[in-house]
């Protein structure tokens, strides 16, 4: 296998599977934690972030779909999405344009079905987004491309609506973070999420409340 990337929680590989593009994401052992209580926390997170992906999947929501599980390696054998790109090099490439807003406007719709699906992702930015262009149409026109969720690790279940607004908080400080002047295209996901969801009044009501909390811890700090 062909190591891609190592973080804190994983590393990344890509191989084949039956013949299809796959990349492998395999948790690896904490020396600072009792080897009982590793490989408990271990395999209940990797169940969590495989019953998110199917959970997503289910509802229709673009996620890669999972091959296999190797739980004595702690591995999850997943497709991988050949020919997309993150969406933070989309929108290092496009700027803060209409297409970035378009885009914008695709996070905005997707994020809502993963929240009517009460599907917490915990850990969205730009890095764990995908888009995967659509083909050339007459004119010259490129038709709206797919957009894949990745990287469920931090994933949860839940109905409670400051967990969904917490979600949204965490893209909104990743996204400025990563894409500076970008406000306006951040406002085009959150017009999107209140179109797309019949929830999204109390979603968007408890992003405002963790805002002005994250602004006094500034402030404090």
């Amino acid at each position: 296998m062909e190591l891609l990337q190592q973080g804190a929680e994983a590393r990344l590989y890509r191989t084949s599977f039956c013949g299809k593009p796959t990349i492998v994401k395999e948790r690896f052992n904490k020396a600072y934690r009792h080897e009982t209580l590793d490989t408990l926390l271990t395999q209940r997170r990797t169940n969590q972030e495989v019953r998110s992906l199917l959970r997503c999947r289910k509802a229709g929501i673009a996620c890669p779909a999972v091959f296999f599980i190797d739980y004595e390696k702690h591995r999850i054998y997943l497709e991988e999405i050949v020919g997309a790109e993150t969406l933070r090099d989309a929108f290092c490439r496009l700027g803060n344009g209409d297409e970035a807003k378009r885009l914008g406007r695709m996070i905005g719709r997707t994020l809502a079905s993963m929240h009517d699906a009460d599907i917490i992702h915990g850990d969205l930015t730009t890095s764990n987004m995908m888009l995967r262009p659509g083909n050339e149409c007459a004119g010259g026109v490129s038709e709206e491309g797919q957009l894949f969720l990745i990287d469920f690790g931090l994933s949860s279940v839940s109905t409670v609506a400051e967990d969904k607004g917490v979600d949204l908080y965490v893209l909104e400080r990743a996204f400025l973070s990563s894409h500076p002047n970008s406000e306006a295209v951040f406002k085009e996901v959150l017009s999107a999420y209140r179109s797309a969801t019949k929830n999204a009044k109390s979603v968007v009501d408890k992003l405002e409340e963790v805002r002005m909390r994250g602004r006094k811890r500034s402030m404090l700090g």
